[in-house]
């Protein structure tokens, strides 16, 4: 196919949220040697880089970006038995379906119908009801900038933890090639559920296991449900999904969070080093901001308190000043910090 190479390129349009300035340069790579070549040319010319996959997970500036944007759009599904190695281009909830519906195997299926390209979700350690990939993440092939190598790098190395990872850690070193991912083959049942809306809404009790299948499409009416399933049509779908992390309070942080009137009843799981985490949308909502919140251009979703949304005729700083005035509404009801699950591109929350 080639690469192919746009100058002055919109970038809005290869975003869910649907914002942003266009990128200078925009090189679209279908293969792990054009992405790589793609990559030194730009930190030989010295030029600011970034990668984009399925533009999920980004607000970019109205200004656009000034240096090259490389869209990786590489294919690849590999299965042997239970071992999985997919290409950083694939669409995420593609893969993930593939291996419910074509193999019956588990361990990514409460990940379904999550937007964007596979080789994101390792950056991300991307995770929805009770389920992450750092579980079942084996490897990850990348590209390392700073050597000059395509190294492979183990689950450990990767350093996963809540919605964070090296590749999160260090923005500007590497690039992923390639996930692999072990899978379980447990006779067409599903991993534990350890969500409890999930497991309310397959009726059954935490811990128990269901036919993958249903656990999939469990999840898919759920997200749907939330506005968190892309549909051009709805804009309550055009975001970034959860636009805010769920807190992650330290014991004083959470000794004062509950001094605060009205907490008694709020969410508390146990976290590492003695932490407890919180739940965003359920500071959001307290702290008065409800569902459809805002009356311009950008909005709390009709349907989910934790994804801003563009209603149509959004601009990046729209969306940044309604993301602004929740974190400071919540900062000021809980004392609490909210913080950005999305990478900025240009603009800083």
């Amino acid at each position: 196919m080639g690469v192919l190479v746009e100058n002055d390129s919109p970038l809005a349009p290869l975003t869910t949220l649907r914002l942003g300035g266009p990128a200078r340069r925009l090189v679209t790579a279908h293969t792990d040697d054009e992405v790589i070549a793609a990559v030194r040319e730009a930190d030989a010319a010295g030029e600011p880089l970034l990668v984009l996959g399925g533009g999920s997970n980004l607000v970019i500036g109205d200004a656009g970006f000034p240096g090259t944007v490389l869209r990786i759009a590489t294919e690849g599904f590999a299965l042997d038995g239970t071992a999985l190695e997919v290409a950083a281009g694939e669409t995420w909830s593609e893969v993930v379906h593939r291996t419910v519906r074509d193999h019956g195997l588990a361990g990514i299926e409460f990940l379904a119908g999550i937007p964007g390209s596979a080789g994101a979700t390792p950056v991300q350690n991307v995770g929805a009801y009770g389920q992450e990939v750092a579980q079942s993440i084996t490897e990850v092939v990348a590209y390392d900038r700073t050597a000059d190598e395509v190294v492979t790098l183990s689950n450990a190395e990767c350093g996963f933890s809540y919605r964070h990872s090296r590749f999160k850690a260090e923005p500007d070193r590497y690039v992923v090639l390639r996930v692999r991912f072990r899978l379980e083959d447990n006779d067409g049942l599903s991993t534990p559920v350890r969500y409890a809306e999930t497991a309310r809404h397959l009726g059954v009790e935490p811990g128990a296991r269901v036919a993958v299948g249903t656990a999939w499409t469990a999840v898919l009416l759920l997200r749907s449900g939330k506005g968190m399933v892309l549909d051009p049509a709805d804009h309550d779908t055009w975001s970034a999904g959860s636009f805010f992390t769920n807190p992650v309070l330290t014991a004083a942080q959470y000794e004062s969070f509950r001094t605060r009137p009205g907490t008694e009843d709020a969410p508390a799981y146990p976290a590492p080093e003695g932490c407890t985490k919180t739940s965003a949308a359920w500071l959001i909502d307290r702290a008065g901001f409800g569902k459809g919140y805002g009356g311009g251009p950008a909005t709390l979703s009709t349907k989910h308190t934790l994804a801003l949304t563009n209603r149509g005729s959004a601009t990046a700083e729209d969306l940044l000043a309604l993301a602004r005035e929740i974190r400071d509404g919540v900062r000021a009801a809980f004392g609490v910090e909210l913080v950005n699950e999305p990478v900025m591109v240009g603009v800083k929350l």
